[in-house]
């Protein structure tokens, strides 16, 4: 097993404020692998009959167990996973569970009790750029290319079969178990819709004319998908300035890989990389900053700031993201800081060594790589 430190050390930091960590992430993110690396924790998978008939009586389980870390893998499968939390959380306080599901927690009917001041929630995201090296990925474009999820990530080719079943998969134990979507032709449709114009702007009425279902429909699926996390909904930042886009957001498909797949890719051109290196950094910010920070910025003459991430006293950092640094000119830019004029200006690309700061225009802006951004973010 690949050590995923970033996430372990998240893991036992979350422990030391409350007793509940809920770990959700898509299928096969890594998070039963994460959750056997956890030191003297007795691991259970939810999924066992045998496992659903030793807990059934909650409290009679706590005072048999002797290890004071629990891994409820699956958990939602269980008849009352809510009461089995809650008795932990409340009677055995001395007991920190790691709990992990496919959705967030709010997903299920079977959470009726939110464990409100009892849990926090991590949301575990495909391989980010900083755990490449343990992964011996060495070549980001195979990262663009063949995505984050371990399996694909470390397979010496891309196999389509892999994101065909994997997607049946997600339809079957995700989408229909917990809310029961009955149109998988048109479902499945508006996924393959969304993943091929991931980082676009959401055209509500364009995805229903073209996967042939109305709004609220639409509208319907977007927020399953959203607390699946296979999308990732990134609004827009305005001050309600009449140039300003306002409400109109970008959606992002979760991994790089399913987009590559979706648009019939099987190698990258530079053209190509850019707009998947774009998911790379909002992942590395979604890893890093609270995704109600995260935004991006653009006028109705289409000059747009790839990333806003929001501050205190009206501070705004900007981020650009750049495949090729020299390709940057800065207009956008100038536009959000005229309305905008108060944060830190980065441009961030895979090409940048040592962080260097210029002027470009009235504004002084760094370059840097990915893993210097996220020094600067720390």
């Amino acid at each position: 097993m690949i050590d995923r430190e970033f996430w372990k050390k998240r893991v036992l930091s979350t422990w030391k404020k409350v007793p509940i960590v809920w770990l959700s992430g898509v299928r096969r993110v890594g998070k039963t692998t994460l959750a056997q690396m956890l030191d003297d924790a007795l691991y259970l998978n939810c999924d066992l009959p045998s496992t659903a008939r030793q807990l059934e009586n909650p409290e009679r389980f706590y005072q048999g167990i002797s290890e004071r870390r629990i891994v409820l893998d699956e958990v939602h499968r269980l008849d009352d996973p809510s009461g089995l939390l809650k008795i932990g959380a409340d009677a055995f306080p001395e007991v920190k569970i790691l709990a992990t599901g496919s959705s967030t927690l709010a997903a299920t009917e079977k959470f009726r009790d939110s464990l409100t001041g009892r849990k926090r929630s991590i949301h575990l995201l495909p391989v980010l750029y900083e755990e490449l090296e343990a992964f011996g990925v060495s070549d980001i474009r195979r990262r663009l290319l063949h995505g984050g999820l371990p399996e694909p990530l470390l397979a010496d080719e891309k196999d389509p079969e892999f994101f065909s079943e994997w997607l049946d998969s997600f339809y079957a134990r995700d989408v229909q178990e917990l809310f029961r979507v009955g149109k998988r032709k048109s479902f499945l449709a508006l996924v393959e819709l969304l993943m091929r114009a991931s980082g676009g702007l959401a055209e509500i009425t364009s995805l229903s004319k073209a996967a042939g279902l109305t709004r609220p429909t639409v509208s319907s699926y977007l927020d399953i998908l959203q607390v699946t996390h296979l999308i990732t909904v990134v609004r827009p930042y305005h001050a309600g300035g009449r140039q300003e886009v306002l409400r109109q957001p970008k959606i992002y498909a979760f991994d790089t890989g399913f987009v590559t797949h979706f648009r019939g890719w099987e190698s990258l051109r530079d053209e190509d990389c850019g707009p998947l290196w774009e998911h790379l950094v909002l992942e590395t910010l979604q890893a890093h900053v609270d995704p109600d920070r995260i935004h991006f910025w653009r006028d109705r003459s289409k000059r747009e700031v790839d990333f806003v991430v929001t501050g205190a006293r009206s501070r705004a950092i900007a981020i650009e993201c750049k495949w090729n640094p020299d390709r940057f000119s800065g207009r956008a830019l100038a536009a959000f800081r005229k309305l905008h004029p108060k944060g830190r200006n980065y441009v961030v690309s895979p090409q940048t060594g040592r962080a260097y700061t210029r002027e470009v225009g009235d504004h002084e802006v760094t370059f840097l790589n990915l893993e210097q951004l996220v020094g600067e973010l720390r």
